[in-house]
């Protein structure tokens, strides 16, 4: 995958605190980037950085391969940003704001009109055009701040933490609505507090902690890389037993608990042992009814990398 964004070296400092301590990072054409970690990680700076509100101490960043200090006016202008605070004007209504914040990319006249018009309709929202801001509930605000984001048609959408305080509903249709954008052909760098959000969307995660990157990768990249071990859940027909201490014959088995027709088994992962504990069951003169695995969550990663909950 070609990279838009290429960040090397970057950091920062706050009086003797360090922010960011040289990391280094890419953002793929196309892709949804979630960059992920507890508060004070040093997320809400690296986007600041990005998007020219702070000064970094050190290191470079490329759009396209130019560096964005030679570029600024140009890097900026193929920008969409949805901030973690809203950014409206509550007595304009959602056309007028749309149209406001649209032409600051330089759009005018027709191009204007059909940008705003299009915005308004992928959000949601054209219904209401007409209503000011003030009236809308939080999830339709956060739906226009998308909108107003995205109406010039930028490459690269910065979103920070865009679901915060909402409902479900539009937290689904948010959601959705930036998968619609990969599609069509935008690429997103994406924070949340909210570890669901990540499972659904990403194509790939950053982890990042006291200012360090500690992991990335694809989810299922993650999720391997941490786990040493697989767990078997195997659920017998009605009045199969099987005891226990067979299975540790068992190459890679490391934990058996047989109970009540139940069998749960902890085994060494990269071991494929699976035919051979259905093979003992069965030999055993028992019958299987469901066999489920276990996998680690994106929850049990971040809590192993960092110590601490996403929201902690």
């Amino acid at each position: 995958m070609e990279n838009l964004l290429e960040v090397q070296q970057l950091s920062k400092n706050f009086k003797e605190n360090c922010v960011l301590d040289h990391i280094s990072f890419h953002v793929g054409k196309g892709e949804i980037l979630c960059l992920l970690g507890p508060n004070g990680a040093g997320k809400s700076t690296t986007i600041n950085i990005l998007l020219g509100l702070l000064r970094r101490d050190g290191g470079i960043i490329s759009y396209n391969g130019k560096k964005i200090d030679r570029n600024l006016r140009s890097y900026k202008q193929k920008l969409g940003v949805v901030p973690q605070d809203l950014a409206l004007y509550e007595e304009l209504s959602a056309e007028r704001n749309a149209r406001f914040f649209t032409a600051l990319y330089g759009l005018r006249g027709a191009k204007l009109d059909a940008a705003v018009e299009e915005a308004l309709t992928f959000a949601g929202l054209a219904d209401r055009r007409n209503d000011k801001v003030k009236t809308f509930s939080g999830g339709m605000k956060r739906r226009l701040n998308i909108a107003c984001a995205i109406a010039h048609h930028p490459e690269l959408v910065v979103m920070d933490e865009p679901t915060v305080g909402i409902d479900p509903q539009s937290r689904n249709h948010i959601l959705t609505s930036i998968k619609k954008l990969q599609q069509n052909g935008m690429t997103v760098l994406y924070t949340t507090h909210y570890m669901e959000e990540v499972e659904e969307i990403s194509s790939r995660i950053i982890i990042i902690d006291h200012g360090r990157i500690i992991a990335e990768g694809t989810k299922e990249k993650l999720k391997e890389d941490i786990q040493s071990e697989k767990r078997y859940h195997i659920e017998l027909e009605e009045g199969c037993s099987v005891p226990a201490e067979g299975f540790y014959a068992v190459e890679g088995v490391r934990e058996v608990k047989s109970a009540g027709g139940h069998i749960d088994i902890v085994s060494v992962r990269g071991v494929e042992n699976l035919d051979r504990i259905i093979s003992l069951i069965s030999d055993g003169g028992a019958h299987i009814r469901n066999i489920s695995s276990e996998e680690a969550s994106l929850e049990t990663v971040f809590l192993k990398l960092t110590g601490r909950k996403l929201r902690d």
